[in-house]
């Protein structure tokens, strides 16, 4: 797959994957991809409608009981296909995630594609190791042990900003452990998590375990979260929409699983590695042009250190290449869309206010003005409960704060409604420890800030939501737990009810 009309040509049946087939939405409009590097239209698609949604929660119900009922190595060997089949085709997922995002095809080569296809192997192989409890005689002559087991169908929608891992992230957990899903993607993002769904397909995964329907989230997901044969929901997105979310699936006492928004700080204590620090900290805030909730938005240095961090991530900012995505020399790719460059945009204009903008804070110019660009920014001088340091903003922008003891640096770290992602940068292993025991998130990072691995747990505290991506903490997500008891003995209770109730 070259270019965009070879695109258009995969997807010309539809972006709705049902039942193991692509087909057209049913809503009766339409929605562009656009390359927002550029501004070009890459695919326009049908989107969903509510009854694309029902058919697609009626193929993965329908796929259960053959599904659930398969071995764990029946399950875990179609998985490894799986696997396989996505790195034959590591390069078509790199090129179409670079193009529907604007992400840098180096990202999307070396983080993205290589990640997915790892986890799709760890999933395979956890398929086979979900551990369940000892069997005992807890009570008497009965013995006692759990089951766990597949829930049904799932729920699950998808940002846009890495919709091929969101989607692995989603999707193999519950398939794993025996579910059939239903997932929506973002709509402005939907072509590598269609093309994840066939790639199962050609690996010998049954048609309807994974479906894929593309629409709106106040149609396609509203309908989908609400659904009554949908037994679980999980969401990745904003706070905001994840209370909508929460709202909905409530109503029909779904099991829920939320992973929202972010503002992680980066706090460097005054022994730290500078020169380590200042590289963590760009490299940390740029990541996928800063639309990640794990990305590092609030830098706490310690006061002796402040004025040389400063400077050097200034200048490091500086040296970042914006530029085609598909240039492998890139550094920055665009934003989403200009919707979201303008957003970005109003935070940091807002903010000269109040505080100083050091480096960035424009768009460029030039070859790159088509694009949805803006330059990595850096900003100090901002007070704590100012909307630059309490707001996620999702974009190339790095706020940076001084602070003088160490319990005031933890506590700035903290003060957030958030609690998703956060990093310590310390050579003392006192402050280090006290830094993972104090800071109130999901994970919290050593002397570095942003890697992720397969076996290790990726969710939130507080307004960041609840439950967890990857390791075989999101695979026992996606099971229910079942308590079984029988009594050893061959001779019938038949005086029992004189034990509850007495003689009668």
């Amino acid at each position: 797959m070259g270019n965009g009309i070879q695109v258009r040509d995969r997807f010309a049946d539809g972006a709705q994957y049902i039942g193991g087939k692509l087909r057209p939405g049913t809503s009766g409009r339409h929605h562009d991809v656009v390359n927002p590097a550029t501004g070009e239209t890459v695919h326009t698609y049908e989107l969903a409608g509510t009854a694309d949604v029902d058919a697609a929660v009626a193929a993965a119900r329908e796929a259960v009981p053959g599904w659930s009922g398969a071995t764990p190595a029946e399950r875990a060997e179609a998985m490894h296909r799986f696997a396989a089949v996505l790195a034959e085709q590591a390069d078509d997922f790199a090129y179409v995630e670079s193009l529907q995002c604007g992400k840098p095809i180096k990202l999307a080569t070396e983080f993205d594609v290589p990640g997915t296809i790892d986890n799709t192997s760890f999933f395979a192989g956890a398929a086979r190791h979900l551990e369940g409890k000892s069997a005992a005689e807890y009570d008497g002559d009965h013995t006692s042990y759990v089951r766990r087991e597949a829930i049904g169908v799932i729920g699950s929608i998808a940002p846009w900003n890495y919709p091929l891992q969101m989607a692995a992230w989603k999707i193999l957990p519950a398939v794993a452990a025996g579910n059939t899903i239903v997932l929506k993607p973002a709509e402005i993002t939907p072509l590598t998590s269609l093309m994840f769904a066939q790639a199962a397909t050609e690996a010998g995964i049954p048609d309807g375990v994974i479906n894929i329907v593309t629409g709106a989230g106040k149609d396609a997901g509203e309908h989908l979260v609400g659904h009554p044969d949908v037994v679980m929901t999980s969401f990745t997105g904003s706070t905001a929409v994840g209370k909508r979310v929460a709202e909905i699936a409530t109503s029909t006492v779904k099991r829920l699983h939320l992973e929202l928004g972010g503002k992680a700080p980066f706090v460097v204590f005054d022994d730290a590695d500078l020169e380590a620090a200042v590289n963590g900290a760009v490299a940390g805030a740029l990541i996928n042009t800063g639309q990640d909730c794990t990305a590092a938005t609030r830098a706490y240095v310690q006061r002796p250190l402040y004025d040389a961090f400063v400077q050097g991530v200034a200048a490091l900012m500086e040296t970042v290449r914006l530029g085609d995505p598909f240039d492998p020399s890139t550094d920055l790719g665009p934003l989403i869309s200009h919707a979201q460059r303008d957003r970005v945009a109003g935070f940091v204009e807002r903010a000269r206010a109040y505080a100083t903008v050091v480096t960035g804070g424009e768009a460029p110019g030039g070859e790159l003005a088509a694009g949805a660009y803006y330059r990595p920014t850096l900003v100090a001088g901002a007070a704590q409960d100012s909307e630059i340091v309490q707001s996620e903003i999702f974009g190339p922008v790095l706020v940076v704060l001084p602070f003088d003891t160490d319990d005031e640096g933890i506590r700035l770290a903290n003060d957030t409604p958030y609690g998703l992602a956060a990093s310590a940068w310390s050579r003392d292993l006192y402050r280090a420890n006290r830094a993972t025991r104090e800071i109130k998130a999901g994970c919290v990072w050593i002397n570095d800030h942003i890697p992720i691995i397969s076996e290790m747990p990726h969710g939130g505290y507080k307004a960041s939501g609840f439950g967890k991506d990857m390791s075989s903490y999101s695979f026992e997500e996606y099971t229910q737990v079942k308590h079984v008891m029988y009594d050893n003995t061959a001779v019938a209770r038949k005086d029992w009810h004189r034990t509850i109730f007495g003689d009668r």
